[in-house]
């Protein structure tokens, strides 16, 4: 088999359908980054999950003076000894494996924190907006039920707030996330497929009598079909160049750019990103090999 005649067979299949050739390479290359980033995000799902679920607490305040909860108007706040006797109530549940106590001067030091670029809120709230609270670590987090049930509507505690509940809703949304992206890649995928089958077979209708007369001379199937699938190769590895770029990208743009807001540990590893590129490449030349070559089986007639 000659190398140099494949080649050639390639190049002039790809300059003759170069429009072609650019919608599929393309597609391929959206398609692929959609999946990637599919992948990337339940990667990162995976790793914050692990992250945050060691750190969850139930949040128990206390009522301050002049507060609005009902459990509260009676009480005009909590003083040393109830403090005491509630933190020995929480201690004492069989789920609880510590309790933090938390004034409101730093209460407002963590919000100082959490909050440095909000210039407007931070000259809004002062030390004494900050309610008092004891942060309760759990031994199993899913046990949050029967410590709020407990906790919550008890003299002196204006509110109960499980951080867990709070996490859910935001995984909640990068799950939603995360399936739209798969979804859409999928319907892409789908469409680079048929694009590639449209590519090829134009292709072969435009070289019949070439592939005819190889045919008479006694080429073999796969030697007459080697250009064509070579084609749907070359397409798809420059369609996967495109997406690993967009995957890079969106690594260094979105998902760095959310853990940074989030304070969040769990950085998105340049080794699954590697790993997820490498993967959707893969992915991109196999649909191309396939649509090519079973295109050619059904369409090509010489």
């Amino acid at each position: 088999m000659r190398a140099n005649f494949i080649f050639s067979e390639v190049w002039i299949g790809l300059r003759r359908n170069l429009t072609m050739t650019i919608a599929v390479v393309v597609t391929v290359a959206i398609g692929m980054a959609l999946l990637g980033v599919g992948l990337m995000i339940s990667s990162q799902i995976s790793s914050m999950r692990d992250f945050w679920t060691d750190k969850v607490e139930v949040s128990v305040f206390l009522c301050k003076k002049n507060d609005a909860f009902p459990q509260c108007k009676t009480s005009g706040g909590v003083n040393e000894q109830e403090q005491a006797d509630l933190k020995a109530e929480i201690e004492a549940m069989p789920q609880v494996e510590a309790v933090t106590f938390e004034n409101a001067a730093e209460a407002y030091k963590n919000f100082r924190t959490q909050n440095a670029n909000n210039t407007v809120l931070l000259s809004a709230i002062q030390v004494d907006d900050m309610p008092e609270s004891f942060r309760v670590k759990l031994k199993d987090p899913d046990t949050y039920g029967a410590v709020i049930e407990a906790l919550n509507g008890r003299p002196g505690v204006s509110n109960v707030i499980n951080q867990k509940e709070l996490l859910e809703k935001f995984f909640g949304l990068l799950e939603k996330l995360r399936w739209a992206a798969l979804i859409i890649a999928i319907i892409l995928v789908f469409a680079a497929t048929l694009q590639i089958g449209n590519t090829v077979r134009l292709s072969a209708y435009n070289r019949r009598r070439e592939t005819g007369i190889m045919r008479l001379v006694g080429a073999s199937n796969l030697y007459i079909q080697l250009p064509f699938v070579m084609e749907g190769v070359i397409s798809g590895l420059i369609g996967g160049v495109v997406a690993a770029m967009l995957l890079i990208v969106s690594k260094v743009f979105l998902f760095d750019a959310v853990q940074v807001a989030l304070n969040n540990n769990s950085e998105l590893a340049w080794e699954t990103v590697a790993s997820v590129i490498s993967l959707t490449m893969v992915v991109g030349v196999i649909i191309c090999v396939l649509a090519s070559f079973f295109t050619l089986r059904r369409y090509l007639r010489v």
